[in-house]
């Protein structure tokens, strides 16, 4: 069976491109990039030639970007350590982060006694910036704003622009989870107040447990892992040189192809939508999937039906993989968060497709075939 992927928020296929860089170095870059000798300084080379090439793809200072194994330790680095370094008391977030987030912010309110703040949304995932705005205008203590740029289920977005405006206003730190947008969507870090980013390289067809942090120069921080030397003395810990290198790869792959990607991935999310709403009656969405969403995922909200708990399984049966939600939670029998945060209909059926420019519109038709089929919806011979 020649199957067919839909879940690449989850994870990406990494582009060959990217295989042959990651096994050349893994051939033939084996030193240490902290050993002074010959070996050692080539693999040094590599990290800084990689870190020069994020930097300039976020028009960042190469000073400014420090690589780690993901955005799970990324985010935990720059909000355990703003905690930890910066003298913040309050962090204010979203009800919809991801769980590395969320989970974190648990931690510092439970063990660090920091207040956490989690603003209102509407039901497309949209915060309420005018009460963002009330919260910071308070300024009774140094706060933390951590919003992601894009919901990793549903795909709404949130305005960096008017959030790091907000944040400069009152004298806010703010932070950023990017892993979905990164490579997705143009970023400029030189055009936002903004002073933690977070991303990741498997969701832009780069390896697993590799990252990176921004951060920006007037907000120093201590270590999260201690350690070496490594990373400017920021992370401890013999750097992952082929997975850098890998990284580096799929962003540059990703800026390059950037429009066309855009152009051809919304097409086919576009396509889907329609023939979703043309065949399935009563179908809708989560979240927003005009112009405010991103448009390499789409969540489905299926009507009420018998066939809705078994829907993901009979998906997986016919070679369709996608997603209830975040794949980290996937095993769990709770419902998501998210989900739960928009307020709508529980009796719905919440699927998360997810495209990369490696689908096709004959996997569009194929899917909606099997979604017939499953839901006995009359299909021509």
């Amino acid at each position: 069976m020649n199957r067919i992927y839909l879940d690449n928020a989850a994870t990406t296929h990494i582009d060959q491109e990217v295989i042959d860089i990651m096994v050349d170095v893994m051939q033939t870059h084996y030193g240490n990039p902290s050993s002074i000798h010959t070996e050692g300084r080539k693999a040094r080379a590599l990290i800084e030639v990689a870190r020069k090439s994020v930097a300039n793809a976020l028009n960042a200072s190469i000073s400014e970007i420090y690589f780690t194994s993901g955005g799970t330790e990324s985010n935990n680095t720059a909000l355990k350590c703003a905690v930890r370094d910066l003298n913040i008391k309050r962090i204010i977030s979203t009800k919809f982060e991801h769980h590395c987030v969320s989970h974190s912010l648990s931690h510092l309110q439970r063990h660090q006694g920091v207040e956490v703040v989690l603003l209102e949304n509407c039901e497309k995932g949209n915060i309420d910036l005018a009460q963002l705005e009330e919260l910071l205008a308070l300024g009774n203590v140094k706060t933390l704003v951590s919003i992601m740029h894009a919901n990793n289920e549903i795909g709404t977005i949130s305005d960096m622009k008017a959030i790091g405006e907000l944040c400069k206003q009152y004298n806010a730190i703010y932070h950023s989870d990017t892993v979905q947008t990164i490579g997705h969507l143009p970023i400029d870090v030189s055009q936002l107040n903004i002073h933690f980013l977070s991303g990741a390289a498997h969701k832009i067809h780069g390896p697993k447990g590799t990252g990176f942090l921004y951060i920006n120069s007037d907000n120093l921080i201590e270590p999260f892992i201690d350690g070496g030397s490594q990373e400017k003395n920021m992370r401890g810990g013999t750097e992952n040189l082929h997975g850098i290198v890998g990284m580096a790869k799929s962003l540059e792959l990703a800026y390059q192809h950037m429009d066309e990607r855009k152009t051809y991935i919304t097409e086919l999310k576009n396509y889907f939508i329609e023939q979703l709403k043309n065949n399935i009656p009563n179908i809708d969405f989560n979240g927003e999937i005009g112009e405010n969403s991103l448009y390499t995922v789409l969540n489905v909200a299926f009507p009420e039906h018998p066939k809705n708990e078994m829907l993901l399984m009979n998906l997986d049966i016919n070679g369709i993989s996608a997603s209830g939600g975040s794949a980290c939670t996937s095993g769990a029998e709770k419902g998501s968060h998210v989900i739960a945060a928009l307020n709508k209909d529980t009796f719905r059926k919440a699927v998360r497709f997810s495209f990369s420019h490696h689908n096709t519109f004959e996997e569009i038709d194929y899917v909606m075939q099997k979604l017939k089929m499953i839901y006995g919806i009359a299909v021509p011979a």
